[in-house]
């Protein structure tokens, strides 16, 4: 104890037999001070894109984190906010996403831009039915580009005589409403698609298949006009995550 104060007795002094080994953070690190094997550019260059993390890829296209995260670890943090979703995250609008300490409006964008492009990269592989003439068929060609939104879209799906598929038109977004859904567009569309058979469509985020009275005005007002136009409605489908409802099926067409 020669030497020594009692406050400096009594504090664990450091020696070889005691000392844990420090724990390596990278979180302070720039990615360009990572083991070059560890950076996402260089693990996808030698191991292929399925080798990264989600958060690894998408720090690719941000390129840069902020003062506290790199881009990795940035990342990881927004996508453990969206329950490690891609699906949620690419529901995130600009504001949301640019509240993060590192993500500008550019970055946000990006962001977005590769989520959509996600999609539509499902959408083709997805092969479209060349027939669509059941609720089933169609359920299944709206269905992906349905399935993700909160709020209503509405479609129709224009086809020949032989119920074959022409185009599928989106006709309003953010609610099925008489406004919304000019029955002399969908008439102006099917003319010009050289369409004798349409269907009309429209999401419920809510999951609830039923049709609203609003639902069954615009289907009445659809089919008066097909009629008096000689084009046939095949149905109005209701889209939702867990099921469809179909009007034809229902005999209410």
């Amino acid at each position: 104890m020669t030497g020594q104060t009692a406050t400096e007795a009594n504090t664990p002094q450091p020696n070889a037999y005691n000392a844990e080994p420090e724990e390596k953070n990278t979180k302070n690190l720039t990615i360009t001070q990572w083991a070059e094997d560890d950076r996402p550019r260089e693990k996808l260059e030698t191991h292929g894109a399925e080798a990264l993390s989600t958060a690894e890829l998408i720090a690719i296209l941000i390129g840069s984190g902020n003062k506290k995260e790199n881009a990795v670890d940035l990342m990881k943090r927004i996508l453990s906010d969206c329950n490690n979703s891609i699906a949620t995250l690419s529901h995130m609008n600009l504001n949301q996403l640019t509240r993060y300490n590192g993500i500008g409006k550019a970055k946000a964008i990006t962001i977005l831009a590769a989520c959509e492009l996600g999609r539509r990269r499902e959408q083709e592989d997805k092969p479209i039915r060349t027939t669509l003439g059941n609720p089933a068929d169609l359920y299944e060609h709206l269905y992906l580009k349905i399935r993700d939104l909160d709020v209503e879209e509405a479609y129709i799906v224009l086809m020949n005589q032989s119920l074959k598929h022409i185009r599928t038109i989106r006709l309003s977004h953010g609610g099925l409403t008489e406004t919304a859904v000019d029955v002399r567009v969908i008439i102006k569309e099917a003319l010009q698609a050289n369409a004798t058979v349409i269907a009309l469509a429209h999401n419920h985020p809510s999951g609830n298949t039923k049709p609203s009275r609003e639902d069954d005005n615009i289907t009445r007002k659809v089919a008066d006009a097909c009629n008096t136009m000689r084009i046939h409605l095949l149905d109005h489908l209701i889209v939702t995550d867990g099921g469809y409802y179909s009007y034809r099926e229902e005999g209410r067409l």
